[in-house]
């Protein structure tokens, strides 16, 4: 299946706990100022590949504890990504999504856009936008003190936003 990415990272230590391939998914709608990647929110930007050849890359780092999806926003591509996600499950790595949206409006929303199949592959969730007033350099893997570090699987049981440590 066709995906647009800004670009990958073979072995991250920065988006999520251990050693990490982040894939940085072309396209946001949210423009947070002072975004991080600002190059990702063009929506026409970046390269297409497909979540096949994402996979292969995937397998060929057999250090890997998980995968990040990243931006960009990765639930304007939440098909692409559940799908390449339901295969990274079965090599027995776990999933970090980053959003700017919040677990709540992607949980009400979740019939919607494929977005109920990202959080069912998505073992954490990095929810809200990037809100530069309150960047914050003490807290793990997020940008901003709203930023929530969610377990998802929990919060899809219990409905409602379950916060975890990193």
């Amino acid at each position: 299946m066709e995906i647009r990415i800004a670009g990958t990272v073979n072995d991250s230590i920065v988006d999520g706990p251990g050693i990490r391939f982040t894939i940085f998914v072309q396209g946001c709608p949210h423009n947070c100022k002072g975004c991080h990647n600002p190059q990702t929110h063009d929506f026409e930007g970046g390269t297409v590949t497909t979540t096949e050849a994402l996979l292969e890359k995937i397998k060929g780092n057999p250090l890997l504890d998980g995968v990040t999806f990243s931006g960009g926003e990765p639930f304007c591509q939440a098909e692409a990504l559940s799908v390449l996600g339901k295969e990274i499950k079965k090599l027995g790595l776990d999933i970090i999504t980053y959003t700017g949206y919040t677990f709540e409006k992607l949980y009400e929303e979740r019939r919607q856009n494929h977005w109920g199949e990202l959080l069912e592959v998505t073992d954490f969730l990095i929810d809200g936008p990037f809100i530069l007033e309150q960047k914050d350099w003490e807290i793990k893997f997020r940008g901003s003190s709203n930023q929530r570090y969610i377990n998802c699987q929990e919060s899809l049981k219990n409905g409602k936003a379950i916060e975890t440590e990193p």
